[in-house]
């Protein structure tokens, strides 16, 4: 199996089929409402939407940059308030998150394994390293999903 298979099966995997943590971001966020999302069950902590949103906004922040593109993250590092709270914003919010997955999983069938090799020039992290990190600031998260849904 070439890396680019690998990385596509492992995207797959983490996000709605078998990874070996045995959970995924599709199962787990599917059993939330929009009402637990928003609460904040303990304090000082992000909520689950808060976090849903922050994964999304990483995902594309390093799709940018592995297509070439310089930017700088934000100060809030993309945690931000969630004004609406309707299970209609929060249906949207998870088409958002399926939307940087079928994002990814294009970029990665396109990509030719050699461009894994670049540099990007503001971390100077290789793409490939950048897409690991994808990966696991993904499963970083859905382990705080997890617990936060376990205080509803």
């Amino acid at each position: 199996m070439k890396e680019q298979e690998r990385l596509v099966s492992s995207f797959g995997k983490l996000y709605d089929r078998e990874p070996w943590i045995d959970v995924n971001l599709v199962s787990t966020l599917n059993t939330i409402s929009a009402n637990q999302a928003h609460q904040r069950p303990l304090p000082n902590c992000n909520t689950i939407w808060e976090i849903t949103n922050h994964i999304i906004a990483w995902r594309q922040n390093v799709l940018r940059r592995v297509n070439g593109e310089l930017i700088k993250t934000p100060s809030n590092n993309y945690i931000t308030s969630v004004e609406d709270t309707s299970e209609e914003a929060w249906k949207e919010t998870l088409n958002k998150l399926a939307q940087s997955q079928d994002q990814w999983i294009r970029f990665l069938k396109q990509t030719k394994e050699s461009d894994f090799e670049l540099v990007y020039p503001n971390n100077h992290m290789t793409y490939y390293e950048h897409i690991q990190g994808v990966l696991q600031h993904d499963c970083y998260h859905l382990g705080q999903i997890v617990l936060l849904s376990k205080q509803f």
